[in-house]
C-alpha cells in the first residue's frame, strides 16, 4: 500500500499556493484492508474513505471506462493492481494530474522530489495552460465546467487549443445535454466565486456550453442598451463586468449570482424597442423565477437575485425620493426585517453602476444614503409605537400605517 497527495495540493504547491485542500490516492489497497486500519467508507460510485484522524479522502487507485451518456455513465474499476499513473491519466487538466509522497515530516505538503507527473502537469504550469490530462477527458461533460472555473480561478492560464478544440466536439455531440442541474450549480456557484468570473463564462460561450446550461445568460450578448448609461453597449458585456466588479468587491455568492442575473429580461425586449428596455424588470424576475427551478438554486441566492433584478433600477434613481418613497423602498426589499440582506442588496446595485465603460471606480452615493435612511428606520421603537397605537383602539392596517409614518418621519430628520 502507498499513498500519495494528488491533484490540486500539488498544483498549488508547485505554484507557491497555500495547500488547503488534501486529496489522497491509494495504491496497492483494497477496501477490505482499508476499513481494517480504521478508514471509514463514503464513496457511493468509486471507493473512497475518509481517514480516522484527519478525515481527509482517500480514495483507491481507479481507472474508468464510458458506457452511458452524461458523468454517471462509467464502469469504475478498483483493484490493486490498477497503477497511480493509470489513475492520474484518467483525470480532467494535466495540472489536476500530478502526485507526490507526503513530505517526511508529515507536514501534509508533497515531497516534490517524489513527483510522479505522467501528464506534462508541471510543463503547463510553467506555461500557464489549462490541457486536459487524456482523450478520457471528453467522456465527463462536467469537465466542460471545470475548465471554465480553474479559467475563472487562474486568471493568467490560457486554455490550450487542443482542448478548446475537444470542448466544442464534446458540446456538438450532445455531452453537454445531459449535465444535472447540481453538477451545472456547483460548478457555477464556485466559479463565480474566483477571481475573475468573466473568464469562466467566456470559455463556457466559447465552446458552445453557455447556451446549452444558462440560455438565458447566454443570449445578452447582442443587445444594446441606451450609450448615454451603458458607454459598453452589449448588454452581455455589461453583466461580466458587474460580475467582475463583484468579484472585486469580494461580495458573497449570493451577490454575486444576482449581479449575473439582474438584466435577464433584456434579451427578451423586442428588437423594434431597442436600445430601451422598459419593463425589463419584471421579465427578469420571471426568468431568475424559472432559471433558479431549474437549476435548484438555494433560496437565499434566488430570493435576493429576484429583489435586486426588480429594484435596481429604483435603488439607482433613489437620491431623487423623498423620506415616504424611500421607506416604501426599504419595505419593498423587505429591509426592515432583513437588513443585512439590503446591505448585499446595495451592494450588487453598487457593483452594477461600476459595471459600465468608464465607471469602475465611480461614487455610489446612492447606497450609503440608503443605509443610512435605514439606520434611521431601524432606530424607531416599534413595539412601543404599536402598543400605544393599540392603547389608542388602532388596529391591524391602521398599526401599520402608524408604523410606517414614524419611520418616515425618522428618515426626514436624518436625511435633513
Amino acid at each position: 500500500m502507498q499513498t500519495y497527495l494528488v491533484g490540486g495540493a500539488v498544483r498549488d504547491h508547485l505554484l507557491g499556493l497555500p495547500v488547503h485542500d488534501r486529496d489522497w490516492v491509494v495504491v496497492g489497497a483494497t477496501p477490505e484492508h482499508m476499513v481494517a486500519q480504521g478508514f471509514v467508507p463514503v464513496g457511493r460510485d468509486f471507493p473512497v474513505f475518509l481517514h480516522p484522524q484527519t478525515h481527509e479522502e482517500y480514495a483507491l487507485a481507479r481507472t474508468e471506462r464510458k458506457s452511458g451518456s452524461g458523468y454517471r455513465g462509467f464502469v469504475v474499476h478498483a483493484d490493486p493492481s490498477v497503477t497511480l499513473e493509470e489513475d492520474l491519466a484518467r483525470r480532467d487538466l494535466s495540472i489536476n494530474a500530478m502526485a507526490a509522497r507526503e513530505m517526511p515530516d508529515g507536514s501534509g505538503l508533497p515531497d516534490l522530489q517524489t513527483l510522479v507527473d505522467p501528464c506534462g502537469g508541471q510543463q503547463d504550469l510553467a506555461a500557464r495552460l489549462l490541457r486536459h490530462a487524456s482523450p478520457a477527458f471528453t467522456e465527463d461533460p462536467v469537465r466542460i465546467l471545470r475548465v471554465a472555473r480553474f479559467a475563472a480561478r487562474f486568471t493568467q492560464f490560457g486554455v490550450a487549443p487542443d482542448t478548446q478544440a475537444l470542448l466544442r466536439a464534446m458540446v456538438h455531440s450532445g455531452e453537454a445535454a445531459h449535465l444535472v442541474a447540481e453538477r451545472v450549480w456547483q460548478e457555477l456557484s464556485k466559479g463565480l466565486m474566483q477571481a475573475q468570473p468573466s473568464r469562466m463564462f467566456a470559455v463556457l460561450r466559447d465552446c458552445g456550453a453557455l447556451a446549452v446550461v444558462l440560455p438565458e445568460v447566454h443570449t445578452l450578448w447582442g443587445v444594446p442598451q441606451p450609450p448615454e448609461h451603458h458607454p459598453e453597449i452589449d448588454t452581455g458585456v455589461h453583466v461580466m463586468m458587474v460580475v467582475d466588479q463583484a468579484a472585486r468587491s469580494r461580495a458573497a455568492l449570493e451577490v454575486r449570482f444576482a449581479c449575473l442575473v439582474h438584466d435577464l429580461g433584456k434579451a427578451t425586449t423586442p428588437a423594434a424597442e431597442w436600445p430601451r428596455h422598459i419593463g425589463h424588470e419584471g421579465r427578469s424576475v420571471a426568468l431568475i423565477q424559472r432559471l433558479c427551478q431549474r437549476l435548484r438554486v438555494p433560496r437565499d441566492c434566488s430570493e435576493l437575485a429576484e429583489v435586486v433584478a426588480r429594484e435596481h433600477g429604483n435603488i439607482h434613481r433613489s437620491a431623487s425620493l423623498d423620506a415616504a418613497a424611500t421607506v416604501r423602498l426599504l419595505e419593498r426589499c423587505d429591509a426592515f426585517r432583513k437588513p443585512q440582506r439590503f446591505a448585499q442588496i446595495v451592494q450588487a446595485c453598487e457593483c452594477d453602476a461600476r459595471g459600465r465603460l468608464g465607471q469602475e471606480e465611480a461614487a455610489y452615493p446612492q447606497g450609503e444614503r440608503l443605509l443610512q435612511a435605514l439606520s434611521a428606520a431601524l432606530a424607531v421603537d416599534t413595539a412601543s409605537l404599536a402598543s400605544q397605537a393599540a392603547a389608542d383602539g388602532l388596529q391591524g392596517p391602521q398599526i401599520g400605517k402608524a408604523v410606517s409614518a414614524a419611520r418616515t418621519d425618522a428618515v426626514a430628520r436624518a436625511s435633513a
